[in-house]
């Protein structure tokens, strides 16, 4: 433990002299001070590691030196050493942001296990961090040579997220640096098991494939209505990755158990025209377009992809013979969003209430296109940080916080996630081929095919429209993204390192479902 400086603060403190002389063998530096009014006038003059407090002094009490201090050196902890065990006392010195509270007569190793707890506690957490990540690399990594499920690979996922949050928080970055090659190892893998799976999931029924976009409302959603509440929200948060909700769960959960935390499988492309509308309607892309062509638009189409999810939502609700008043709401500005707040309580007047919030998604498109954004979001952990932030602020927040005295269910979701994109590969197509970088439609594509691409010559067998006859779709995985070889070099300087979704890996496509109900 790094050497510190404490100051002692005890009107007794002539009977500490055998804590202070143990401190100091343990390389420790004390100053000590018998009142209020020193311990203030030291703490103006010499920056302390720790104050251990004294609460019940004659004079200035424990509690006013501690308002005084706070004001002086607001970061310096504070351990606050009372007789007293009243609960009052004890509320008044957590309200002032004590690091520790302890009671007297205090033992040596009590102090000493303050100091560690205070001084220590970073790196011992990171120790002890990388040793169980340790413990788990093997787990994990010999789990890529099995026959692995859907399941497992949702399990695996959920695990990955644990340590890497974890781990970011460790100084010393060289576990987090063999976390990052096991992630980028996972991926390769899972490309491969959506690769050889994703056209015989196409082929399935419910049941004998994963949980997929289509099957989100009749299996997860509309159930709900069964259970009671008086309404139902479902709140899909477009371009939600599952690492976002684990910075997002701390706060929700203040106000709402989780009930159940669970995961599904985003279809292909991961873009919101397809995965989204497979949401609402219920149905994959291509029975979209048979049944309803005037909602569905193709990639090379001018006109909003994605105008008519209510539409296609209350033909949903009608086809599972669920007549229950319902509304629909996007949200794309601060101003729609003050909008709902006002209103979300008139909306309990419903029994099911869908409401789409699109400001993750716009944030992903703003760090691609402004350099500012950029810089306050360099890697995905300052991005987690940036969502949650946005969560903090935003109208979501304020709904969640209205309803909480409520009696409503509230499943909470997304279409698709995103991944960084770092690694380039060069395809050639027409000009009606589409923009997207993780995935391109179009007729005689030209590219290299390898192991990181998952191509679909005949498009129905993938339940997707086609633009024209001979059109097919491929997709790529791990971080990899399209580049057109004309001007080359400046477009992937341009796209690389920026979140992009549509195509294969466990960022865009497993993605968290989650059911609240209010504490």
């Amino acid at each position: 433990m790094q050497q510190a400086t404490i100051l002692w603060v005890d009107d007794e403190i002539d009977l500490l002299k055998a804590h202070i002389l143990f401190l100091e063998q343990k390389g420790f530096t004390i100053t000590s001070v018998s009142n209020g009014e020193d311990a203030v006038e030291a703490v103006k003059v010499k920056d302390f590691d720790i104050i251990f407090l004294d609460e019940n002094m004659p004079g200035m009490n424990g509690l006013e030196v501690l308002s005084q201090v706070k004001v002086i050196s607001p970061s310096t902890p504070v351990v606050m050493i009372t007789k007293s065990e009243e609960e009052q006392i004890m509320e008044d010195a957590i309200g002032s942001k004590i690091a520790d509270y302890l009671i007297k007569p205090v033992n040596p190793n009590q102090i000493l296990l303050a100091c560690k707890k205070i001084l220590d506690n970073k790196r011992l957490v990171g120790i002890k961090t990388n040793q169980g990540y340790q413990k788990e690399f093997t787990k994990i990594g010999m789990a890529f040579y099995d026959d692995l499920s859907s399941e497992d690979w949702i399990d695996i996922y959920r695990k990955l997220i644990f340590w890497e949050l974890e781990l970011e928080q460790n100084e010393d970055k060289s576990m987090f640096e063999v976390f990052e090659s096991q992630k980028i190892e996972a991926n390769v893998n899972f490309g491969k098991f959506v690769v050889k799976n994703y056209l015989k999931w196409m082929k399935a029924d419910y049941g004998k494939r994963p949980l997929l976009s289509p099957d989100i409302m009749s299996k997860k959603v509309f159930p709900e209505l069964k259970k009671g509440a008086d309404s139902v929200f479902f709140l899909l948060v477009d371009c939600l990755r599952y690492d976002q909700w684990k910075f997002f769960e701390p706060i929700i959960s203040q106000y709402y158990t989780i009930e159940d935390e669970s995961a599904y499988f985003s279809i292909l492309p991961t873009a919101t025209q397809y995965a989204r509308n497979a949401i609402f309607a219920g149905m994959f892309p291509d029975e979209i377009q048979r049944k309803f062509p005037k909602y569905w638009l193709n990639d090379d189409e001018e006109g909003g992809k994605n105008l008519f999810e209510a539409d296609l939502l209350k033909d949903q609700l009608a086809r599972h013979r669920i007549d229950a008043r319902h509304s629909y709401t996007k949200i794309v500005t601060n101003e729609s969003g003050n909008d709902l707040e006002e209103n979300i309580l008139n909306l309990m007047h419903n029994p099911f209430n869908a409401i789409v919030f699109n400001f993750i998604d716009m944030l992903s498109h703003a760090r691609t296109e402004m350099n500012i954004v950029k810089e306050l979001a360099p890697d995905e952990a300052a991005f987690r940080t940036l969502s949650r932030a946005w969560l903090e602020h935003s109208s979501l927040l304020s709904i969640l916080r209205k309803l909480k005295d409520k009696n409503v269910r509230i499943v909470i979701t997304t279409d698709h996630g995103t991944i960084k994109v770092n690694r380039p590969m060069k395809i050639i197509g027409d000009k009606s081929t589409t923009t997207n970088l993780r995935y391109k439609q179009g007729r005689n594509l030209s590219y290299e095919e390898n192991r990181n691409l998952l191509t679909i010559r005949n498009p129905e067998e993938a339940h997707l429209p086609k633009m024209s006859v001979s059109a097919s779709y491929v997709f790529t995985t791990e971080d990899y993204f399209f580049a057109y070889p004309n001007n080359y070099n400046h477009y992937v300087g341009y796209y690389k390192g920026t979140f992009q979704h549509g195509g294969i890996s466990l960022e865009e496509m497993c993605i968290p479902l989650i059911t609240l109900v209010p504490k």
